[in-house]
């Protein structure tokens, strides 16, 4: 068979038998981080018949599937009509629905191709134990798999993630490991560090690894690529995709530099992550980011980057609005990264003219987020959104600034957690703010925070209280109103109040006080007007 890509004719690669290599992820062996430089012998220009993996088909003739991940792929292809036109693009905008997979996600895809090469190598057998460190819906895909064919399965993730995904995990069987919000994916405590070590505890159990595992990117060369080349006849002059561990991107890429060299190659990256090039690209004051799947503070081992033609960085002030435009205005129920997506697709398309075509991935669905950037109460909170007064509060416009606070005890990052909780007891608070020398916020520890890693034996009385500390945590400027910090308390116990000050030539945030729910509602029965 052939068909013919911007002009050219191409000959169609069959699925071939070949067997899957026998790939056996570092974090089996040893304690590191997955962002060893990748094997891979591809390169532009290569001869597509040299591959030594195998090929999967991504057509399907089934009218009744034998099991759900039989479903997976032959997304739809949808055109947004009024986003395009809303930010004056005069190109055409498509966009990859991959929620409509069994699983919610485009993580379906590499879920399935990973148990399947495993499987073919022999290194995953009948009582094997899967396990995988993740954000979430590749564990929600490899969780539908062991599912399907009896499989342990334990999902590493942070506690940043939603808990949609933790429950929906633990529908299907998994069993959950979470790891702090700001645990550096190689610590002990981290995504990788844990997985290694329950590696080494449970018997018969492998890491299948997506941030080096072949199968990652395979699966979308092998399938979304060319299911988006089916789909528009070849025709495509953008493509525009999240970044994470770079599987999706890196197998559409490779794709289309063999077969459609014209077609630019977009990467969305979060600001806060460190994937984007050049370097200075990456360059900002913080590294955190409520937009969940994608962006990294490593180079996945299985990301080529040298198929992405341009980057485009997106921070969340863009991309969770522009999640919600695309539920609200083109009915798409997708998650928070596909307005990251979008929002880059926008920047990058802007010189494109009319009759030109840019391709989205939609990565995950609406189900992941009804608590975080789907409520309207959330995205409030997290100030993307103005906060209404429905009940017309007298108190909700006021400043912080105008709300009388307790005297702050703050602590330095050289006192240990006993002396810490000895401070607490005696002065009957349950947070402490910890400063560097010119009183600049560092880091904020809590009663419950100190108790969950003494508890745990990760942590002992006498060692420093940097080890029982968040860098995360909720805060305002004197400037916010109480109507903000109603919201944040609605989610959180406390909220800490910052301050600029200059000092020299730098500016720091000095915290001045805590607000609480009892000092909110001491506030408000206290000056009620008569």
């Amino acid at each position: 068979m052939a068909g013919v890509i911007n002009g050219k004719e191409q000959k169609t690669v069959q699925a071939g038998k070949k067997s899957a290599l026998k790939f056996i992820s570092n974090l089996n062996v040893n304690f590191a981080t997955p962002d060893q430089p990748p094997k891979c012998t591809w390169h532009k220009g290569v001869d597509p018949e040299t591959t030594p993996h195998r090929r999967a088909e991504w057509r399907t003739q089934e009218k009744i599937y034998s099991d759900v991940t039989k479903a997976v792929g032959n997304t739809p292809l949808v055109r947004l009509n009024k986003i395009a036109k809303s930010y004056g693009l005069e190109c055409e905008i498509l966009a990859k629905c991959e929620y409509f997979n069994p699983g919610g996600s485009v993580k379906d895809r590499i879920g399935f191709r990973m148990i399947e090469d495993a499987e073919m190598a022999g290194i995953l057998k009948p009582g094997s134990t899967i396990i995988e460190p993740t954000s979430g819906n590749t564990g929600i895909g490899l969780a539908l798999g062991a599912a399907v064919k009896g499989y342990r399965c334990i999902i590493v993730m942070s506690e940043k993630m939603s808990n949609e995904k933790v429950d929906v995990l633990k529908a299907l069987g998994a069993e959950i490991v979470r790891t702090p919000i700001t645990a550096d994916s190689n610590s002990p405590e981290g995504l990788f560090g844990v997985s290694h070590r329950l590696k080494k505890e449970i018997p018969n159990s492998i890491i299948l690894d997506q941030y080096s595992n072949p199968g990652n990117p395979l699966a979308h060369y092998d399938t979304t690529a060319e299911e988006i080349l089916h789909q528009c006849d070849g025709k495509v002059d953008m493509i525009v995709v999240g970044t994470g561990t770079g599987g999706t991107i890196t197998g559409i890429g490779k794709k289309f530099k063999e077969v459609s060299p014209s077609t630019l190659i977009v990467g969305a990256d979060p600001v806060g992550s460190i994937l984007a090039q050049p370097e200075e690209l990456n360059q900002t004051d913080s590294d955190f980011y409520e937009v969940e799947g994608i962006g990294y503070d490593f180079i996945p081992t299985g990301f080529d980057r040298s198929v992405v033609d341009h980057w485009v960085k997106v921070n969340d002030q863009e991309s969770l609005p522009m999640a919600r435009k695309l539920i609200k205005e083109e009915g798409l129920l997708c998650g928070g990264s596909a307005g990251a997506v979008v929002a880059a697709a926008v920047k990058a398309g802007r010189d494109l003219k009319k009759g030109q075509r840019i391709v989205v991935i939609i990565p995950d669905s609406i189900r992941n987020y009804i608590t975080k950037f789907v409520s309207d109460h959330w995205m409030e909170s997290k100030g993307f959104k103005q906060c209404d007064n429905p009940n017309n509060h007298w108190w909700w416009d006021q400043s912080v600034a105008n709300f009388t606070l307790e005297a702050l005890i703050t602590a330095t990052s050289s006192m240990t957690c006993e002396r810490i909780l000895h401070v607490m007891k005696k002065q009957g608070i349950d947070q402490v703010p910890i400063v560097d020398k010119n009183g600049g916020i560092l880091s904020m520890v809590t009663m419950q925070k100190i108790l969950n890693v003494l508890i745990s034996g990760n942590v002992r009385p006498s060692d420093s209280i940097d080890k029982a500390s968040v860098t995360v945590f909720p805060k305002v400027y004197q400037n916010a109103t109480l109507g903000l910090v109603s919201r944040i308390l609605e989610r959180e116990n406390y909220v800490l109040v910052l301050e600029k000050q200059n000092i020299g030539q730098s500016t720091i945030e000095k915290p001045i006080g805590i607000i609480t729910a009892v000092d909110l509602l001491h506030h408000i029965s206290t000056n009620t007007p008569k």
